[in-house]
């Protein structure tokens, strides 16, 4: 039987200097990102393109390493159900987002690109295809409008 989960988030943007006041479209795209039980706020702004603080997280960065976050827990997951030792994991991660004329816009692909160290040679094949078992679990892929593809590498170490 299904169950819920609940997150909570809480944003603060606040109107900037004296110079955004005249000019509307000058406003500061930074915020705040408080979430709930969370040490540490987060900063973020909009993507440098869309005149934000490159030196901030934006949410297109959060997306993306949302995805490849939930694809790795996942991907450990399985690993342990089939007692595969892995030993390391590293993902390159790439979006791709697809802007209109009008402004509105959405991603088109996720490329996950996971580099996998594991204990044992005899199980590269079976490390390899739990990438589409770990896809099929992972909360933040099963919540996206787009494909996410996988380029996975097996190492043994």
């Amino acid at each position: 039987m299904p169950f819920n989960h609940i997150f909570k988030a809480k944003v603060n943007w606040q109107l900037g200097t004296k110079e955004t006041t005249q000019n509307p479209k000058g406003f500061s795209r930074n915020h705040v990102v408080n979430i709930a039980n969370k040490k540490t706020p987060l900063e973020v702004s909009a993507a440098k393109p869309f005149k934000g603080d490159a030196t901030l997280y934006n949410p297109e960065d959060l997306l993306l390493s949302a995805l490849a976050s939930c694809h790795m827990m996942s991907y450990l997951y399985v690993c342990a159900q089939h007692n595969i030792a892995v030993l390391n994991y590293e993902d390159n991660a790439e979006a791709i987002l697809e802007v209109e004329s009008s402004g509105s816009g959405r991603f088109k692909k996720v490329t996950l690109n996971p580099v996998v160290t594991i204990k044992d040679a005899s199980q590269i094949e079976l490390a390899k295809t739990l990438h589409i078992k770990a896809n099929c679990l992972c909360f933040i892929a099963n919540s996206c409008n787009f494909p996410v593809e996988h380029h996975a590498e097996i190492r043994v170490f």
